[in-house]
């Protein structure tokens, strides 16, 4: 603990320094999360998974150095595992250049992959899909942003990133292509991603996501599909829903489904082969100070039925699953 307060001490000095100079803005904060939560596969308790855990504990720094540059920096603290080195904990640290409607960003940055469901930060997700939990989605890398100057916000994104399966071999990579834009009623995410999965070969993604924005109400359905470049076919892909409900500033309730299947796809590392999975769940969120996101408290259940051949896998046939806790963010220097 020492050691940490000394360290968010330096930091916090570093971006003191750096509001003297000119246009700075700068935003500190500290985000965490603790569930209480209980697992059941086949009516059998998950002590590794059952009780009081610490789910996330996060450092965000981010702001602009003047008009053109700016940068992100997320940091879990702790390591994933003890071979793990300090950048393996790192989500995102990078530097953006913007430029009209051009922007420029190096560094470690979430792959570009659409859908609503990948696109949630680890902090706001309560189960999931097989798919998304496998899904290694912080990578080193570039990519370039053009904003095609439209009411509707639609952007281009391409970018060359490490591939998610860099695990097999250090040198593969991903190459995204990534359209996001706001209709009104309607936002989307769709991506087409070429990634190594082995030295010169390529799994290809096709992700659509759809938000469709009804008053009070919010459907988020995603489908993606997984195939292999020499034999592209459709029985490797993923569908999600989720409806939530805004009750009040204060009360948000959601339901949410989702379904993986892997036919026969052996370059799929994220569903494997023979997997057949349906999860659905429901949950709530509370915000008890008015007008603040800053603390929330929530409640979810979840089942799933089906076949998972990872054995290594997150999702189960004859799973149960409940988690309640509290998120809170704290911010430490603002300017």
């Amino acid at each position: 603990m020492k050691r940490l307060t000394t360290w968010l001490l330096g930091v916090a000095s570093l971006c003191a320094t750096a509001t003297a100079q000119e246009n700075p803005k700068v935003d500190l904060r500290i985000e965490a999360r603790g569930d209480l939560q209980n697992e059941l596969i086949d009516g059998n308790v998950v002590d590794a998974n059952t009780g009081f855990r610490g789910k996330q504990l996060n450092l965000r720094l981010n702001g602009n150095i003047n008009d053109s540059w700016s940068y992100v920096y997320r940091q879990r603290m702790g390591k994933p595992n003890a071979d793990a080195s300090y950048f393996d904990a790192v989500d995102h640290i990078n530097l953006t250049y913007t430029t009209g409607a051009w922007s420029f960003t190096g560094g470690k940055q979430t792959v570009a992959v659409g859908g609503y469901e990948y696109d949630r930060a680890p902090i706001d997700f309560y189960f999931g899909s097989e798919y998304w939990y496998n899904m290694a989605c912080y990578q080193w890398g570039v990519n370039a942003k053009y904003n095609l100057g439209t009411e509707s916000n639609d952007a281009l994104m391409l970018q060359v990133v490490q591939s998610p399966f860099r695990n097999v071999s250090p040198e593969m990579f991903s190459y995204n292509l990534l359209w996001s834009g706001s209709h009104g009623w309607i936002d989307i995410l769709h991506s087409v991603n070429m990634v190594e999965y082995l030295p010169g070969k390529f799994v290809n993604f096709i992700a659509l996501g759809h938000q469709f924005n009804m008053g009070d109400f919010k459907l988020q359905l995603d489908w993606m599909n997984r195939s292999e470049m020499e034999n592209f076919h459709f029985d490797d892909f993923s569908i999600m829903a989720d409806l939530s409900w805004s009750a009040s500033d204060k009360l948000n309730v959601y339901g949410k489904m989702s379904y993986d299947i892997n036919d026969g796809n052996m370059a799929d590392y994220c569903v494997l082969p023979g997997t057949e999975l349906t999860r659905v769940g429901a949950g709530v969120e509370y915000f008890p100070i008015e007008g603040s996101s800053d603390i929330r408290l929530h409640g979810a259940y979840s089942f799933a039925w089906g076949k998972n051949t990872n054995p290594y896998g997150s999702v189960w046939g004859d799973q149960s699953f409940l988690t309640l806790g509290v998120t809170w963010r704290m911010s430490i220097l603002k300017r």
